[in-house]
């Protein structure tokens, strides 16, 4: 069986290439922001709190859809550049370069506390016992997810690299043969129920597609902890073999089906 990668190990797999990062992780459709703002979990002036932000894909249009101020929590400092880019200069904005588990945030000031492809790095149960802590009463918690691939789809693309993708290491985001952790529902159901601070979540999603070249399908599964484990050699190798697949048996278009995934709840 493929070796689980760690959740503290895992989360520090993203920057290695935080530009490539930024450049080609798809951003989250409006469907995940219309959500959020017909709640009223997401207004102007919503103190927000975001876990995991990574190179800030997220955390560009939660500023432009009101909030402030918006506290960045993220462990790899390699995605500094990225975060300062829209966090210097502007009020709005915290950086705090941190595991969650160990940043140093204020109980019960946030309107909003919210984690974008990131959560699955953090106990889950134990994640939402703080969140709830941190929120206002009343106040929201948003866990979304871009989900690569659909179990309900034909994935050629998926079927064709299983063999070279299938001995990697396995992220908690999901197993191949599985259910991915954005797409459980009922285990994400019983860890909201578990921490005791929310009501019963409210879960949403969204299909769609992803159109890449060959070099994009390189600079995406070079953005994937799996991927990024390996020695540097050996991922070379495995991104170049991606490409050459995409290129000889797709005609250098790829197509992946993709679920933006949203659980949003309010706090008891």
């Amino acid at each position: 069986m493929p070796e689980s990668i760690d959740r503290s190990e895992g989360r520090g797999l993203f920057g290695l290439d935080a530009e490539t990062y930024d450049e080609i992780r798809p951003a989250y459709p409006q469907q995940i922001y219309d959500l959020l703002t017909a709640s009223g979990a997401l207004r102007e002036g919503a103190a927000t709190l975001e876990i995991g932000a990574g190179s800030g894909l997220a955390s560009r249009r939660l500023l432009d859809l009101g909030a402030n101020p918006l506290v960045v929590v993220e462990p790899d400092k390699r995605f500094s550049r990225q975060l300062r880019s829209f966090a210097e200069g502007s009020d709005a904005v915290q950086v705090i370069n941190s595991a969650f588990e160990v940043a140093q945030l204020p109980d019960g000031r946030f309107d909003l506390v919210c984690a974008a492809t990131s959560f699955h790095w953090i106990d889950p149960v134990t994640g939402l016992a703080r969140i709830a802590g941190l929120l206002k009463p009343g106040g929201h918690v948003a866990l979304w997810w871009n989900v690569f691939g659909d179990p309900n789809r034909s994935d050629v693309f998926h079927e064709a690299t299983r063999d070279l993708l299938s001995p990697l290491s396995e992220s908690p985001s999901g197993q191949p043969e599985g259910i991915p952790f954005a797409l459980d529902l009922e285990a994400r159901r019983r860890d909201f129920a578990a921490s005791g601070g929310f009501e019963e979540p409210q879960f949403a999603m969204h299909r769609w597609t992803l159109v890449l070249d060959a070099r994009q399908v390189g600079a995406l599964y070079g953005t994937f902890a799996p991927v990024n484990r390996l020695p540097p050699a050996e991922r070379r190798n495995t991104l170049e073999a991606l490409m050459d697949i995409a290129e000889r048996e797709f005609g250098g278009s790829v197509e992946r089906n993709m679920i933006s995934a949203i659980y949003l709840a309010r706090t008891r």
